[in-house]
């Protein structure tokens, strides 16, 4: 009697720390997702009106058969060269951005499955003037900021990156399998989180990249970027997240 009730014993012991386990482990990921929702919007844009250019500052290459417009509520990136499309509002803190984008592969003189990039929390050190280059990559490694290039090297890499101010482009984290590459025309929905100094990036809900950084920018101006390739904008958003 006394082993069968020390047999129940550990099984009951058993149990409740598997119990235990699972809470605890689905507690942080129910956290982490929690970071797509709420907050208070401080900014939108719905593409339906020719571009503000009070409130966007485009950086283009100048190369021929390129141009930055709106076309059916959507912001139209399709350039030949690079291109910038910067959010003119100071960002402090804890944010998060969201809109959807597709890269479009029909055939047209642009068209290329590659580079649906984002700058975010960007700062000149040297230059109070943020908005000052020509839409070429390399001109923008004088800045600080956080960048995420999806499908770069024409869709071979996924790539998160801290530029440091000084030309240094520290790399985070990078992934090149077909997962976390592009796909053409798909609408994707991008969520970028800075919160309490961890900087996450995500595609469709999933979470590509989380970096705790212990040196985190809190505050800077956001980025559309890319390079040879047509893309279409909608449904942007910025909130204002708790601490």
């Amino acid at each position: 009697m006394k082993k069968r009730n020390i047999s129940l014993a550990i099984t009951f012991i058993g149990l409740f720390v598997f119990l235990t386990t699972i809470t605890i482990a689905q507690q942080p990921q129910q956290a982490t997702i929690s970071l797509l929702t709420g907050g208070t919007l401080l900014y939108s844009d719905n593409f339906s009106n020719p571009i503000d250019v009070h409130r966007w500052f485009v950086e283009m290459a100048p190369e021929e058969n390129s141009s930055v417009h709106t076309q059916n509520g959507k912001l139209v990136l399709n350039t030949k060269g690079g291109v910038t499309v910067w959010l003119n509002e100071l960002l402090k803190k804890n944010i998060r951005i969201e809109y959807d984008r597709e890269v479009v592969v029909a055939g047209g003189v642009n068209d290329r499955l590659s580079d649906l990039n984002n700058f975010w929390m960007a700062k000149d050190p040297r230059n109070e003037k943020l908005f000052t280059r020509n839409g070429i990559l390399e001109s923008y490694d004088s800045l600080q900021m956080y960048y995420v290039g999806m499908g770069g090297n024409t869709n071979r890499t996924t790539r998160f990156r801290k530029y440091k101010g000084n030309g240094e482009r520290k790399l985070l984290q990078e992934y090149s399998d077909s997962v976390h590459l592009l796909q053409a025309n798909k609408i994707y929905h991008i969520a970028i989180v800075v919160k309490n100094g961890n900087i996450s990036y995500w595609v469709d809900g999933q979470c590509y990249f989380s970096y705790n950084d212990p040196e985190p920018l809190e505050e800077g101006y956001f980025g559309f970027r890319s390079t040879k390739s047509h893309q279409e904008i909608s449904k942007f958003k910025v909130f204002q997240l708790e601490e």
